[in-house]
């Protein structure tokens, strides 16, 4: 058993919800509290040697246990409401291999039992504490799914972040280009804004993208798209101004450069970039 527990309050007594493997179980111990707090032992057995509690449980070991001893179980079933049969929590574990029920000494000790026999137990207790019991388990399981929810995005928004930043590194940022990429001469204007962002023609993509529809533009990024608009307003007072290709494809490689990086560091681009 988990030393991890949670607790609930149903009806102003505090049960204890704990974890065995995958399972919740909860504490009939304190269910039996709300009865009587100073006998709680005597209540646990009076329920277990009732007829209908055996053969509650008989069942659902036999649908959920696959080492559960039936023969020692339907020995239990035949004495189940004698005056004279008395069973324990631990007699009940240790002859039948019982996993519905946990049997724990120490501080956190007590008997447990799987939610579905808790359940079971808390209408012999009181109907009305059952339901209210099972409201405050629900709401239990509801906040813990919330946490969990939480705890991915937050361990998502971590490796996203990673992700994201070797992303821009490796690919988003635009490399200075070398001597040879600014001395070739592009016929179509495209192609100079295209190489100056993204380091290749629109051929070049696409030889390198088979597989892919479309053109170099069509997977541009939201920060991409604001830097290529802004380029070519740049590209087209460069070419009035009587710039040759080679010197506005050096200038605006170095705007890219440093436009990219602003609009990467811009929230607002980002809010954008997820809405699309």
């Amino acid at each position: 058993m988990s030393k991890k527990n949670k607790k609930i309050e149903v009806k102003g007594t505090l049960i204890t919800v704990v974890k065995a493997d995958i399972e919740d179980y909860i504490s009939l111990t304190d269910i039996a509290r709300f009865k009587d707090s100073k006998r709680t032992d005597y209540i646990i057995q009076n329920w277990l040697r009732n007829r209908n509690t055996i053969e509650f449980m008989g069942i659902w070991e036999k649908l959920n246990n696959q080492d559960f001893n039936p023969i020692e179980f339907e020995g239990f079933r035949k004495q189940a409401g004698l005056n004279s049969f008395v069973l324990t929590s631990k007699q009940w574990i240790e002859k039948t291999k019982a996993i519905g029920i946990i049997s724990k000494a120490g501080r956190y000790g007590g008997t447990y039992a799987h939610k579905d026999i808790a359940f079971e137990f808390a209408s012999w207790i009181s109907v009305e504490f059952k339901l209210y019991l099972i409201k405050e388990f629900q709401r239990l399981k509801e906040n813990e799914q919330k946490q969990l929810g939480w705890d991915v995005k937050r361990q998502l928004a971590k490796i996203n972040y990673r992700i994201h930043t070797d992303a821009i590194k490796e690919n988003l940022i635009p490399h200075n280009l070398n001597a040879k990429q600014i001395s070739f001469v592009y016929a179509n204007e495209a192609d100079v804004l295209n190489m100056a962002l993204f380091g290749k023609t629109a051929k070049q993509w696409r030889e390198q993208n088979t597989e892919k529809k479309g053109n170099i533009r069509d997977y541009a990024n939201v920060s991409q798209l604001v830097c290529l608009a802004n380029l070519e307003n740049l590209n087209a007072v460069f070419i009035d101004e009587g710039l040759q290709q080679a010197d506005r494809l050096r200038r605006l490689n170095k705007i890219a450069i440093q436009q990219m990086k602003i609009l990467l560091e811009d929230n607002s681009i980002g809010r954008i970039q997820n809405d699309k």
